[in-house]
């Protein structure tokens, strides 16, 4: 699997990342269904379906850590392969989780998702939530952790002071995702009700959720903003918003667009602004680097190339240890050997006598007791 040289604090280009909450009934269920539905249409190579404690289990011969587990929360672990357009080879990995992983209040099954590719990855290849995921509204699988926020729709904000700070502050230290906030100058009809999202690359589209402030929300909207996050909201505009803490490259000017004209027509300059901030470098927010940990290091669907190569490790790792084990018994069997010698010197003249006969060597053949005996007789010589 490729390895990024970025820093382990900085999200590496190759890697795409996502969590969030299915508030179904049959979470593990539905990406059962949509893994073999893209197997059998030959759409990803392979995919697993494992315990977590058979997945823990079964990586025990592999180099890890125990940020590589999945926790005792976990419900679930599936892994899927694919390759993509170029030939590349994607690797990811979609933990569930219980109840006791979710935030009180909240609902559902929280997921975790991480995928790599073998080179930086590029925004026009398929989303890994919809490899995992079916792509439709009848599966609710793309809850943020945030409540009552969704990615595949546009979150109307709440009406309220404090639940909009509160909503702001949530989204902004909580979420993985990108979060902008899209001002409504007058009510859309039908065609600017739908989501600017839906107009975003394939892999980008999933890592994006939209707000929309009401007409009458402008003040509001825009003093809570400049209150909680430092940047406004221009009327009838659209501003994507920092992450706390705030990544490097991140000035509110560049990523906010004056006018956004809501009437079905493709948000060109919202769209490129969007895709600008996400090649920005970004810290791992809270809990990924396990997640990103344990794809790499707690990886089970190999290739047969990849199960030949372990298994010659494997040969390999064995062989050393039964090396050392040997060593370690000829040490031993030389020391018990100079032992017996020590003693048979040291019980030989006059007190011949004393020396313990061939049988009872024999069953005292032990050379912890043997030593032990060697050096009473050297402190009591005349025992």
């Amino acid at each position: 699997m490729a390895k990024s040289s970025s820093s382990s604090t900085t999200v590496p280009d190759t890697v795409w990342l996502g969590r969030g909450r299915h508030l179904g009934p049959e979470a593990e269920q539905d990406v059962r269904r949509n893994l073999i539905a893209l197997k059998a249409a030959g759409v990803i190579d392979d995919f697993l379906d494992l315990d977590p404690i058979e997945a823990a289990r079964s990586t025990d011969l592999f180099p890890r850590d125990e940020s590589a587990d999945a926790g005792p929360s976990a419900r679930r672990v599936f892994e899927a392969r694919w390759r993509v357009a170029d030939g590349a080879t994607v690797r990811a990995q979609l933990t569930t989780f219980g109840a006791e992983s979710r935030r009180v209040g909240s609902e559902g099954v929280t997921w975790a998702l991480a995928a790599e590719a073998e080179q930086a990855w590029e925004a026009s290849w398929p989303s890994p939530a919809t490899v995992f995921w079916p792509d439709s509204d009848r599966v609710p699988w793309d809850h943020e952790e945030v409540p009552g926020v969704r990615l595949r729709r546009a979150n109307h904000l709440p009406k309220d002071d404090g639940d909009l700070r509160r909503l702001l502050r949530s989204c902004s230290r909580q979420s993985w995702f990108i979060h902008v906030v899209v001002h409504e100058a007058m009510t859309p009809d039908a065609r600017g009700r739908r989501p600017i999202t839906a107009f975003l690359p394939p892999s980008l589209r999933h890592r994006v959720v939209e707000h929309r402030a009401t007409p009458e929300q402008a003040l509001i909207a825009d003093f809570a903003m400049k209150r909680e996050l430092r940047v406004g909201l221009p009327r009838g505009g659209a501003v994507v918003l920092p992450p706390t803490p705030q990544i490097p490259g991140y000035d509110s000017e560049r990523f906010t667009v004056r006018d956004v004209f809501l009437d079905g027509t493709e948000p060109t300059e919202l769209l490129q602004k969007i895709a600008e901030f996400a090649s920005l470098p970004r810290p791992l927010p809270a809990g990924a680097e396990q997640v990103l940990t344990r794809l790499r290091q707690g990886w089970h669907l190999l290739t047969p190339d990849e199960e030949l190569v372990h298994a010659r490790a494997m040969v390999t790792k064995y062989a050393k240890a039964l090396e050392a084990m040997t060593a370690s018994c000829d040490l031993y069997r030389e020391a018990a050997e100079s032992a017996l010698a020590a003693l048979a010197e040291a019980t030989t003249g006059d007190d011949a006598s004393r020396a313990p006969s061939p049988v009872a060597a024999e069953q005292d053949a032990s050379p912890l007791k043997t030593l032990t005996k060697t050096l009473a007789l050297f402190r009591n010589p005349n025992r």
